[in-house]
């Protein structure tokens, strides 16, 4: 069960850090689609988030979601966008500590495309992120009976990595699920170095999978 409590934590220059505690569903709704809006000015529209003839049965034709696969179709969707000339990624914030994009970039882009790749086949339910620690999308697809879990992470570097494999596999065991996914953004475009962050490992009977995705 997801707990209705979120937060955002918002750093001033001084180093004094304001949070603020929201334990409405509705405003968690209302600041995503306040996140995504600004997502939206920034892309081509003309860009469509799954190819014509894709009606994704390879994602669908398992006992729960193929998350991976799925998360290679948004692979696919970015380099699209770069084949045009578009970065999704520009003017979005960066971190203080080295200049990479934040986590709730990636996060919120990733929950944009998700919903318009599975309109009326599925519902994105998603947690703030506020580095938690927990899962932050759960897609629930009521008609065909489907579910899947995705943390969204940022690469940091090879070591957080089994860190972030191990944290999953125990949220997964505490929510009884069998699977879980990490999309985990990383700051550069290399896929050779992508494909083999990109592991499947099985941690007390759960599936962790990690696929890399590359931000330009």
């Amino acid at each position: 069960m997801v707990s209705p409590e979120f937060r955002i934590n918002v750093e001033d220059d001084d180093g004094s850090c304001h949070v603020c505690r929201f334990s409405s569903p509705f405003i968690q709704t209302r600041l995503y689609n306040a996140f995504i809006g600004k997502i939206k000015e920034n892309q081509d529209r003309s860009v469509i988030a799954l190819d014509p003839l894709d009606t994704l049965d390879d994602v669908f034709n398992t006992s729960d979601l193929n998350i991976p696969v799925l998360l290679r179709r948004y692979k696919d969707y970015l380099k699209r966008m770069k084949d045009r000339g578009e970065d999704p990624w520009t003017d979005q914030p960066r971190r203080k500590s080295d200049f990479h994009l934040t986590e709730a970039v990636g996060h919120f882009h990733l929950y944009h495309w998700l919903s318009m790749a599975l309109r009326k086949r599925c519902i994105i339910r998603p947690e703030f992120p506020t580095g938690n620690g927990k899962v932050d999308l759960h897609l629930l697809c009521n008609k065909d009976n489907k579910k899947g879990l995705i943390e969204v992470k940022s690469f940091v570097n090879a070591y957080e990595v089994k860190d972030s494999i191990a944290q999953a596999a125990n949220y997964a065991l505490k929510t009884k699920h069998e699977s879980i996914t990490i999309a985990m953004f990383a700051p550069f475009t290399d896929e050779n170095i992508l494909s083999q962050l990109s592991v499947t490992e099985t941690i007390d009977d759960v599936t962790i999978n990690v696929v890399a995705i590359g931000q330009g």
